[in-house]
């Protein structure tokens, strides 16, 4: 799965100013709901109720918020950079700035599971999560997140 598949020029968002993650997390559902025609409330709804479960903040400063959504019928991301990082709850404690939000039709099942994993292994890298901190251009950010997926796919 090619993170060009899941991840639109218009689903980037950068220097985005919030004082918390369900800010964060509102700023998500109201990008979803404007690019895919969904219910804003519907899809902040879902990402709240997955983070009931446990904190998508995966440490380095990095969060990856999930849900699965009725009325979806592929995987969708959202990539977002912060302007100043937020209390995320994250596993290290420390707070988030770089967030990748991946949403899912009902019936996803491993290609969800795929798409986590690809993304969280993404984001792990030293390299990448420093130049997206660094780029402010979101075709910039595209680009790099695409190209550096796709070199690391093969």
């Amino acid at each position: 799965m090619s993170l060009a598949t899941l991840l639109e020029r218009n689903a980037i968002l950068g220097h985005v100013s919030v004082n918390s993650k369900r800010q964060a997390l509102q700023v998500i559902a109201d990008a979803v709901a404007r690019n895919l025609k969904l219910d804003a409330g519907e899809v902040l709804q879902a990402l709240l109720e997955r983070e009931k479960l446990g904190s998508t903040g995966v440490g380095l400063g990095v969060a990856v918020p999930h849900a699965a959504l009725k009325g979806l019928d592929r995987m969708y991301g959202v990539f977002m950079r912060l302007e100043t990082p937020v209390d995320y709850e994250a596993i290290d404690d420390m707070p988030v700035d770089l967030v990748f939000a991946l949403l899912a039709p009902e019936d996803a099942g491993t290609e969800h599971l795929r798409a986590l994993a690809k993304v969280s292994r993404l984001l792990r890298q030293k390299d990448l999560r420093e130049q997206l901190r660094a780029i402010d251009n979101p075709d910039a950010i595209y680009a790099l997140l695409t190209d550096m997926a796709d070199s690391n796919a093969a």
